[in-house]
């Protein structure tokens, strides 16, 4: 980042932008917010706690409460939406955070965007999306309700790899219309492998679970890996430079897709 003669910060590519990113206390939302700001952007932080917006996606409050409070702080315009928060604890909650919750921040900020020149929008899916998923909770994330889906999660197994899919789904059936390409907002996700999170690092003290674990998302290419090479892919996607990509799940896992599902790309 440089300066010019009034002291505005210039990035790299000399246009300072702003940024919204959920789940920025910790982990993949943390490290994207420390990358984007010492990039020169300024980026609006969204989560639980030690955020600039306090907000808590399992719920309509929270869910409206992150729309108010982008918008108070903003002025009312943003250049991209980074949807990172997420969180793995099976049940209902999963299901409300990591694809309703989503949803909401893409669809309730997209206003804030319209008045960008280059305005992006990336979420969070996951490597897990390709494991497998209770279909029943997947038909009803995609086609039905969130209080029959929050139902179904209660009981569902695989909810996070469900909620992870489904979200990549929904982003595949919405960034062609009207609300995005059309309104030239590229809309795309990246699917991390296994990322180095407080949460794996728990896990890994166990050898059993990190031998399941890592066999469940075997990563031949460099293995598991900081939250800030996730970072790196979220901000060039949010980026001017992503111009034409839209609609995307990008997996950035260390070849895991590619062991698990082989050569099946369509």
């Amino acid at each position: 980042m440089t300066n010019n003669a009034d002291n505005t910060p210039r990035t790299r590519s000399g246009t300072q932008r702003s940024y919204v990113v959920t789940g920025s206390a910790s982990g993949i939302g943390l490290a994207t917010k420390q990358l984007l700001e010492s990039q020169g952007h300024q980026v609006i932080g969204a989560d639980l706690h030690h955020a600039d917006v306090i907000a808590d996606l399992s719920t309509q409050q929270g869910r409206a409460a992150l729309v108010d409070g982008v918008t108070h702080l903003s002025g009312g315009q943003i250049d991209a939406v980074l949807a990172v928060a997420g969180v793995d604890i099976a049940g209902p909650a999963t299901a409300a955070i990591n694809y309703y919750g989503a949803i909401a921040t893409m669809e309730g900020l997209r206003p804030l965007l319209l008045g960008s020149p280059s305005p992006r929008v990336v979420a969070v899916s996951s490597i897990t999306s390709v494991h497998p998923i209770d279909q029943e909770l997947l038909d009803t994330l995609l086609d039905g309700n969130e209080e029959d889906a929050l139902t179904r999660a209660a009981v569902a197994p695989q909810v996070y790899a469900t909620t992870k899919r489904a979200l990549s789904r929904w982003i595949r059936r919405q960034a062609l219309g009207p609300d995005w390409a059309a309104a030239g907002i590229p809309l795309n996700a990246v699917a991390p492998g296994l990322v180095r999170t407080e949460l794996l690092k728990r896990l890994f003290e166990d050898p059993a679970t990190q031998a399941r674990i890592e066999e469940g998302s075997p990563m031949p290419l460099g293995g598991p890996y900081e939250p800030e090479a996730a970072a790196e892919l979220l901000a060039w996607l949010a980026s001017e430079a992503n111009g034409h990509m839209t609609g995307q799940t990008i997996f950035l896992d260390g070849g895991a897709d590619t062991v698990l599902r082989g050569d099946s790309v369509w």
